[in-house]
């Protein structure tokens, strides 16, 4: 039976860090970090998101502002607002919350963020840095995911490791950062053909795809360790990639949805805002 990883109390434990190193800021620089959200629409997930962002940055004493603007808003009118935050020496992070609607190009607007306030990873600066091991602003959710391997220590050197998502969001640099903690990383996607095949190779298998009970059972190894940052709603519950029930009987650790990597992406994010405010402010 699997052990249970308590993604709620990993982020709890980070967030009162952050809280005291936010007060130690304070002291030093008279000033605490500062994130602008950037919230086009109304998409309702997107809201959800947004507040709870909103909500731990109080609660650590990070100040935080919301932009909202109607679906109308135009790219350039977005590259503005952009541009005027950019300028900002009062703003240390700036978050543009995804989806975007369908008339603005997601990457150009990644692009034009700062990347020395880009708390999402996303700039291609910060991928590339994070692509030649350099030491950056890393996406939230894989550096969250490393993070609860390295709490639990879980041996990732040497480790055949599984990601099924293929995205510059997660699936991507959660590669790069597994294989420069010297992992063999095998990425899968939609278009991957027997999948169960390569997930019982998997020391450690990670699923981000938002498909209610994709990993069953008989697709996971004796004692693997499972991480499943997949989220979907099904009759307004909401499940993860993975098969829980079944599959924590074969696990020897596994994330629960929620409670597991959510929280330590919002955490994350927190910990990416204080880092951006240091880099602006180091002296």
């Amino acid at each position: 039976m699997a052990a249970i990883i308590d993604g709620k109390k990993m982020a709890s434990d980070i967030k009162e860090e952050i809280k005291t190193e936010v007060e130690n800021l304070v002291k030093e620089y008279r000033k605490s970090p500062s994130l602008a959200t950037i919230l086009v629409g109304n998409n309702p997930a997107s809201e959800i998101y947004v507040s709870l962002k909103y909500k731990a940055c109080k609660e650590s004493g990070i100040n935080s502002l919301i932009y909202r603007f109607s679906d109308t808003l135009t790219e350039e009118e977005l590259l503005k607002k952009i541009s005027e935050l950019n300028a900002n020496k009062e703003i240390n992070g700036i978050l543009v919350q995804l989806p975007l609607p369908k008339h603005i190009n997601t990457e150009m607007i990644m692009e034009a963020i700062n990347y020395k306030k880009d708390v999402d990873g996303f700039n291609p600066v910060n991928s590339g840095r994070l692509m030649n091991n350099c030491e950056t602003l890393a996406p939230c959710t894989p550096k969250g995911i490393i993070l609860m391997l390295e709490k639990y220590n879980v041996e990732i050197e040497g480790s055949n490791l599984v990601i099924i998502n293929h995205s510059s969001v997660v699936g991507k640099p959660l590669a790069l950062m597994l294989l420069s903690r010297n992992a063999t990383v095998t990425v899968c996607h939609i278009w991957t053909k027997n999948l169960k095949e390569h997930t019982l190779k998997a020391d450690i298998l990670i699923s981000a795809v938002g498909k209610r009970d994709l990993i069953t059972e008989d697709m996971v190894k004796e004692n693997a360790v499972v991480i499943d940052v997949g989220i979907s709603r099904v009759n307004g519950k909401i499940s993860g990639d993975v098969d829980f029930k079944n599959v924590k009987k074969k696990a020897s650790l596994i994330t629960p949805v929620p409670g597991g990597v959510g929280p330590m992406t919002v955490a994350v994010l927190l910990k990416n805002t204080v880092e951006a405010f240091k880099m602006q402010y180091k002296r």
